[in-house]
């Protein structure tokens, strides 16, 4: 079984913004394998069913980005999921528009998201899929740029972009990370 995380914000404000990205990818993970992602738990919006022959919950952290951990700690907790099967879905600014990396483990990577899930977990030992929304300029206030919604340009290539993610995060169902790192990262 696997729990796997979309990282975002609640509410209809931020819905359509670069720090919803998860949200978005589960949505259309959700959508794709017939699964309803209403259910209350832990905090969260959550949704049971199978994707690649493997049975997933779905989960979207309704806690707001920097206190995600919360919402994860008691999921993992009452779903006993073992670190090899979270698998965590955010944006990342120092990835440029549109990148897919994949990894088994490692840092917050400065996503307040990923930090809270790290210290609420005590571990760093998770899958994560991090898409990138880098702009090709400078950004000065980096919280402004991630809570505010696509450009139009940005937001022509999204679908595209959450189709690969999908593709990428089936991969890792069906053909285990490092396979799914080789294909997509």
């Amino acid at each position: 079984m696997y729990l796997i995380v979309g990282l975002g914000n609640p509410g209809d404000e931020y819905a359509r913004t670069r720090h919803n990205l998860g949200f978005m990818l589960i949505d259309k993970m959700a959508k794709a394998a017939g699964v309803s992602v209403k259910r209350r738990d832990c905090q969260s919006l959550v949704g049971g069913g199978v994707i690649e022959n493997q049975r997933v919950t779905l989960v979207k952290p309704q806690t707001f980005m920097n206190l995600s951990g919360e919402a994860v700690s008691c999921l993992n907790a009452k779903r006993e999921i073992e670190g090899n099967s979270l698998i965590v879905i955010s944006d990342d600014l120092a990835l440029p528009f549109g990148t897919i990396r994949l990894r088994e483990r490692g840092s917050a990577g400065g996503h307040n998201g990923l930090k809270s899930i790290i210290a609420a977990l005590n571990t760093n030992e998770f899958m994560r899929m991090r898409i990138g929304i880098q702009p090709e300029h400078p950004v000065s206030d980096a919280k402004k740029f991630v809570l505010s919604e696509f450009s139009r340009a940005e937001g022509e290539l999204l679908g595209g972009i959450l189709d690969r993610g999908a593709e990428a995060l089936g991969s890792v169902l069906r053909d285990g990370i490092a396979r799914a790192m080789s294909l997509f990262n």
